[in-house]
């Protein structure tokens, strides 16, 4: 159902079982699928392509170009996933040639209102951006990341899966997975995200290795390669430590501790 205010371009693919609310304006290269509610008052703009069962709060711009000098208007796109909730003025980029082209939204995210993602983000399954948070260029959300409200994240930073960050954070480096941490300039780690890992079927002995590990990687005093060598001696049977290692390992940003 496509409301009669709505300006819809002829060559935008919209799914039958779409519904399309009032003074919504979608554009050419636009595709939405099945059962994917704008509600009111959306723009969607750009490459970009929306997956099925999503619902689109009002005053949401998605796939408006990148907020980067360097786009000289590519073809580059922003993909959105299923099952994901778009609330109130949240704003979308598309990608940029340099940082890969595409923008990306996994599923069953929740993306609360008034948030932002930059160009070229990459943000997982299950995530939780909560009110006003503003991701820069490039960041990637793992898995069942949540964010809480007025949380900045610095281009290029990694957040790994299951992190929680605690309201009002700036992150100008990588969380490991599995953490809570809080804080500005800098974040820091604060233990283990417990409440997150038992809700989504973690063992008590899992989540104790998690706990122990997250403690040896917060000691600033010990070095980062001596510091991963111990929990991977110490830790070699367990997935999770080593998958914290290996994220460590691949970071560019550096690692909050």
């Amino acid at each position: 159902m496509i409301h009669p205010t709505s300006q819809i371009h002829p060559e935008a693919q919209i799914d039958p079982s779409a519904e399309i609310g009032p003074w919504c304006i979608v554009g050419p290269h636009v595709k939405v699928g099945a059962r994917t509610r704008l509600m009111s008052h959306v723009i969607l703009d750009g490459w970009t392509e929306i997956g099925e069962d999503n619902t689109i709060f009002p005053f949401s711009v998605l796939g408006a170009v990148p907020q980067d000098l360097k786009y000289r208007g590519e073809p580059t796109r922003l993909v959105i996933g299923n099952g994901n909730t778009i609330r109130e003025s949240v704003t979308m980029n598309l990608g940029t040639v340099q940082g890969g082209g595409v923008t990306q939204v996994g599923n069953q995210c929740l993306i609360m209102a008034y948030s932002h993602l930059g160009h070229d983000c990459i943000i997982g399954n299950h995530c939780i951006i909560s009110n006003y948070g503003g991701l820069a260029g490039h960041v990637i959300l793992e898995d069942h990341v949540t964010l809480g409200g007025m949380v900045g994240v610095s281009q290029f930073v990694r957040v790994g899966a299951h992190a929680y960050v605690g309201g009002q954070s700036g992150l100008e480096r990588d969380v490991p997975p599995f953490c809570v941490a809080i804080g500005v300039r800098p974040c820091v780690v604060k233990g283990a995200n417990i409440v997150g890992l038992r809700r989504r079927g973690y063992s008590a002995e899992s989540i104790q290795k998690i706990n122990e590990v997250i403690k040896l990687w917060a000691r600033t005093e010990i070095q980062k390669e001596p510091c991963l060598i111990e929990i991977q001696e110490r830790f070699s049977d367990s997935p999770e430590a080593l998958r914290f290692v290996e994220f460590i390992r691949k970071s560019e940003a550096g690692v909050s501790r």
